[in-house]
């Protein structure tokens, strides 16, 4: 059975000060199944958020591929998958 949402070695990482770099995401793999429920837990600032937005395709990885229903979302253009979003991905936002 394909995965209704497949990551592959995810990576996200940010400037940080003098010159480095500071990596919140790190190698991450998720495999999920159509009708599975899948909890992202976590203490603050582990990068929860971070993969959220990355599966959610408002943010990008630094490294690594997402595919949602067997499409590789990050190859595709910023205006398609802006269209792709907003026809397929639902958010409700926690402040």
């Amino acid at each position: 059975m394909q995965p209704i949402l497949l990551t592959t070695s995810l990576r996200k990482s940010y400037p940080a000060a003098n010159r480095s770099r500071l990596e919140v995401l790190k190698g991450i793999d998720l495999h999920v199944l159509r009708g599975e429920f899948l909890a992202i837990v976590g203490p603050s600032g582990v990068g929860k958020s971070t993969l959220l937005h990355i599966i959610g395709t408002l943010d990008r990885p630094s490294s690594g591929t997402v595919e949602i229903d067997g499409e590789p979302v990050f190859e595709f253009s910023d205006r398609y998958l802006a269209a792709y979003r907003n026809r397929y991905i639902g958010f409700v936002f926690q402040f």
